[in-house]
This record gives structure tokens, sequence and C-alpha cells, in this order.
């Protein structure tokens, strides 16, 4: 009578438990991202039914220079993390000072759009529905990239006066998800108000 061995198995390793900073920006992330979604369905269902003029059509211009701008910022970002977790601090600061530029250059972009359809085209927040919706979104959009902005500029201050260690790399990465959340928001705002809506 023959015995066949039998290999004991392996134990997986058991599963660790992401720590409070990753669990509390996913938390804001889901929250944030249901706030976001009321918002665009509300510009979607009001969509083409403002009474009166200015429309989409008529003011909207594709912000494409300053939507590169921010995407842009998302990859370095990632390069200042990585070059961060390599203890490269030089690198880490200078892709974080061009993230945080791009940032800028997004917000300052927006600040000129808003300029433009308020005193040109005469599109204000009580212009029109259109003008509600939009507003209401874009500046949210616009807010978080403000909150983005003042966290990154916070970080760029501890880099700079040489506050910043390889150990610091996990805090970015919790950083850097909100940073992403805020441009992945962009990519829907800009389908749905800029291209869809016009």
């Amino acid at each position: 009578m023959s015995t066949i061995p039998i290999t004991p198995e392996v134990a997986d390793e058991p599963w660790v438990l992401p720590d409070k900073g990753t669990i509390g920006m996913a938390c804001l992330i889901v929250a944030e991202s249901a706030i976001f979604l009321i918002f665009v369905v509300a510009y979607i269902f009001y969509m083409g039914q403002s009474l009166g003029g200015p429309t989409p059509q008529q003011v909207l211009e594709l912000p494409i220079f300053v939507t590169i701008c921010l995407l842009s910022s998302s990859l370095t970002l990632h390069w200042s993390v990585a070059a961060l977790r390599k203890s490269k601090i030089g690198a880490f600061t200078a892709w974080l000072a061009a993230t945080f530029t791009l940032g800028t250059i997004f917000m300052v972009g927006t600040g000129m759009e808003w300029h433009h359809l308020i005193y040109v085209d005469g599109l204000t927040i009580r212009t029109n529905l259109f003008g509600t919706t939009f507003y209401s979104l874009v500046g949210l959009h616009a807010t978080h990239v403000i909150v983005g902005l003042a966290m990154l500029l916070v970080a760029l201050v501890f880099a700079l006066t040489g506050h910043v260690k390889q150990e610091h790399a996990h805090r970015m990465d919790v950083l850097s998800l909100y940073w992403h959340f805020v441009d992945a928001v962009w990519i829907v705002v800009f389908t749905v108000v800029y291209v869809l809506g016009r």
C-alpha cells in the first residue's frame, strides 16, 4: 500500500489593515464623490432648461491648456513621492514644486475664465439655471483644488526647510490620493460641462 505525500499548505500572509490616514482619506473621497455626483446629476438634469441666455454654446470654451496642466500635476506628484521613497529629497522637492505650479496655473486659468464669463459675457450664478449649476459644480471642484494646493504648499515648505525624510513618504501617499481624486473629478466635470454641455 503506497502512501501519497501530503504537502502542507502554505499559510497566506495575514491581511494587514490599512493605517488610519489611508482609511480616513478613503472615507473622505467616498463622501466627496457622493457630493460631486449630486452636483453632476443636477447639472445634467437642468442642462438646456435655461429660459434665457447666455447658454453654454455661447460662452464656454474648451479649457484644454489648464486641463493638461492639472492632469500633468498627477504625474509630477507621483514622481515626487517615488523620489521621496528613494530618499532623493532634491528630486522630491522639485517635482512637488512642479505639482504646485501646475495646480496654481489651473486655478489662475479658472479665475480668468470666470472673470470673462462674469464681466464680459454677463453670466453670474443668478443669471439663469446654467449659471447656477455651472458655478456650483465648477466652483465646488475649484474649492477642492484650493484645499489640495494648500496641503501641497505645506508639504513644500516642510521640504524646503529640510523637515521631510524618506519615512514621510506614506504621508505624501495619502495626500496624493486626494490630489489624484481631484484630477479624476475634473475629467468628469470637463466631460459633462465642456464637452456634453456644449
